[in-house]
């Protein structure tokens, strides 16, 4: 096809996809120092959170934090697809509000949060991540939204 907007390339590469994998298991195992494998010492965060600082280094307290408020987090690829250097994810984060997140009291309430993210890759490291989460479902799970 003549004059096509996009590239099209296969799949990404086997050492890129165990470092996506990687990166979600910093969540899921309850492991920051996991972000040093998987992303890039200049790893690019896209939008920073509040008080979030760059790098893996500014990422890690708040990744502790979420830790702590959802203990038995858990995120669940539900698909990757991309080419290599390039990688969409669909994913799900489940997990029991037990500690305080956004200002909120723990509830004890059930979470399950839409995730979807593109990550740029360079030499088997995540260079740049683009996400969007649903807070504002979560919000609603945990009770803590009016629902008029």
């Amino acid at each position: 096809m003549q004059n096509q907007p996009y590239v099209f390339i296969d799949s990404i590469t086997d050492i890129e996809r165990k470092t996506i994998e990687m990166f979600y298991r910093a969540f899921s195992d309850k492991n920051p120092d996991l972000l040093n494998d998987a992303v890039a010492p200049d790893w690019k965060d896209i939008p920073l959170a509040p008080g979030q600082g760059p790098g893996p280094d500014g990422f890690k307290p708040m990744l502790r934090t979420f830790i702590a408020a959802f203990p038995d987090i858990k995120i669940t690829i539900k698909e990757m697809i991309g080419a290599p250097g390039h990688a969409g994810v669909r994913a799900e984060i489940t997990g029991t509000h037990q500690g305080e997140w956004f200002g909120i009291a723990p509830t004890g309430k059930m979470i399950s949060v839409a995730i979807h993210e593109l990550h740029h890759l360079q030499d088997g490291k995540i260079t740049h991540t683009w996400h969007l989460e649903d807070w504002f479902g979560m919000l609603n799970q945990v009770g803590a939204w009016p629902s008029k």
